[in-house]
């Protein structure tokens, strides 16, 4: 009985160890830099890396593209607040000449198509 039971000790114990050698090679498959997933993983690493890089960049130049436009921003606004003190002070002059308003007896412009059968 001894015996018998020795046996299966050990038949069980070789398949553990079978089982345990195609789960490493399964394994070491699946972590495969090149195939696997770890060569997905190390990718998409790669690529994070090279977003961030980017996003960085994109960011430092939208804050150059802010400080431009404020400025130009600022510059227009002092432009136009100087158009406005013109236009004011053109209003206050006396001799500013008018125009000229239409004369009151001439008749509207009238505009006819005449059919051409010639």
């Amino acid at each position: 009985m001894e015996l018998i039971a020795d046996i299966l000790l050990v038949a069980g114990a070789l398949g553990a160890g079978f089982y345990c050698y195609i789960l490493a090679r399964r394994l070491s498959r699946f972590n495969d830099l090149e195939n696997g997933v770890g060569g997905a993983v190390a990718v998409l690493s790669a690529q994070v890396d090279d977003l961030s890089k980017t996003l960085q960049a994109a960011q430092g130049s939208a804050a150059e593209s802010s400080s431009s436009l404020e400025q130009l921003t600022d510059r227009a606004e002092q432009v136009a607040k100087r158009l406005e003190l013109l236009v004011a002070s053109l209003h206050d002059l006396e001799g500013a000449p008018q125009q000229p308003a239409p004369p009151e007896d001439s008749a509207p412009a009238v505009f006819a198509r005449h059919s051409g059968s010639h």
